[in-house]
């Protein structure tokens, strides 16, 4: 979707990266709140405000306390944001620049050490905001290329001096920063794009033994969807000699994996931005394989795959995030139900849909009743195999559940419903 890219126009915009200091900065405001449970989200009704004594600057490193006096922590604060407070640390010793790099060696330590990504792809989230203590950050590695999205004013403050210290732990060379528009509003800051020095435009990645081209300008989020590799590996299993249908198809990363890995009779991909299935294109040709790709809406384009009696052996339904504020549950939800019944109706018996959700506020479970009324709608009986998230490298905080965002679910449908014939 258009608001989900880095355009164009605010790319020539670019601006020196903010370079507000990581040690602390003489005495503390304090805000007090009122009981905030273990979120490290503060919301607008729970502070009750500032204390007597030095008055918070939005992105001010503050003090927190509850109602009674008693310390919580230390948050970035933001007046105009409807999350004036993000806990940064807890307890009473206030963070300076060694609790921020230490936050980033941790973090990259868990993807190179524990999980050992870089064996298997140099494409991976380094950083996955509250899931690694630094809330409202969340950074990728594209080969030489750190690339972010930023959620919070006081982290976009603070940027320069933290991708310096990720580009030091990591070893990465350049570094790309992006704040949606729609956060900039919300948070009320100007966040234009930054980057560092000679970053280039795009760069080639190795996941599971394929080849990618991530390009940064008018890309989606930070360029690439590292969350489904783990999904798109599994995949494979389901594919051979079957044709397959790649729904939002975006670079291509599903229906290549089907093609290289899981040896898939045929592939059609289908992406209503142009830009997309032509890096789909790109990335096939890149891998020396012929893929179908279709610059078309999923919904007009299930919709007539349904009317010409057209089926396939695996659906993949993976579409940019459809609800991004509670104003569009309403909405958000209608879309995944047409969809999703569009999509089922195109599997054929015995053939497998996995349809995702990247849409944080809509939980798993209610995803689930989506999937199983749009199985009423479409007619089709299915069974679930297993509902997957994103790769471990997504890590998910305790107190902040959204953190598992995406929802895959791995649907075995059934027989089509036998249609009485007509008697006389």
């Amino acid at each position: 979707m258009a608001d989900d890219r880095v355009s164009e126009a605010d790319n020539r915009k670019r601006v020196p990266a903010p370079s507000r200091e990581l040690d602390l900065e003489g005495t503390l405001p304090t805000v007090r709140v009122r009981s905030p449970g273990l979120h490290t989200f503060i919301f607008k009704k729970m502070v009750i405000g500032p204390e007597p004594g030095p008055r918070p600057n939005d992105g001010d490193l503050v003090r927190v306390i509850d109602r009674d006096g008693v310390p919580l922590g230390f948050g970035l604060w933001n007046a105009k944001s409807q999350i004036p407070v993000r806990l940064i640390a807890r307890g009473t010793t206030p963070p300076d620049a060694a609790f921020w790099e230490s936050r980033i060696h941790d973090a990259v330590a868990i993807r190179r050490d524990l999980l050992g990504i870089e064996a298997i792809s140099d494409a991976y989230r380094v950083v996955h905001a509250e899931g690694d203590g630094l809330s409202g950050l969340i950074v990728d590695r594209f080969a030489d290329v750190l690339s972010a999205e930023v959620f919070s004013l006081g982290i976009y403050q603070r940027i320069g001096p933290l991708m310096d210290r990720l580009l030091a732990a990591t070893g990465a060379s350049h570094y790309r920063v992006h704040v949606d528009h729609r956060i900039a509003q919300a948070e009320a800051f100007g966040g234009r794009p930054v980057v560092s020095e000679d970053a280039p435009e795009k760069v080639e990645i190795r996941e599971n033994g394929i080849r990618y081209r991530v390009k940064f300008e008018g890309g989606h989020k930070t360029g690439f969807f590292c969350d489904q590799r783990d999904n798109r590996r599994e995949l494979t299993r389901y594919c051979r000699g079957r044709e397959v249908l790649d729904v939002c198809c975006y670079s291509g990363g599903f229906g290549l994996s089907a093609l290289l890995q899981g040896g898939a009779k045929e592939v059609t991909g289908v992406d209503l931005d142009e830009k997309a299935v032509a890096m789909a294109r790109e990335n096939a040709n890149l891998n020396q394989v012929r893929m179908g790709l279709v610059h078309a809406d999923a919904f007009g384009y299930m919709r007539q795959m349904g009317l010409n009696g057209k089926s396939f052996g695996v659906v993949v339904l993976d579409p940019p995030k459809l609800i991004g504020s509670r104003l569009e549950m309403d909405e958000g939800r209608k879309k995944y139900l047409d969809l999703n019944t569009l999509a089922l109706g195109l599997v054929e018996p015995g053939g497998l849909l996995l349809t995702c959700s990247c849409s944080g506020l809509l939980p798993a479970e209610e995803f689930l009743g989506i999937l199983r009324s749009a199985g009423r709608r479409a007619g089709r009986s299915a069974r679930i195999l297993s509902v997957t998230g994103a790769s471990a490298d997504h890590p998910v905080g305790l107190e902040a559940p959204e953190g598992a965002y995406l929802k895959a679910a791995w649907l075995l449908v059934g027989d089509r419903p036998e249609v009485p014939s007509s008697t006389e």
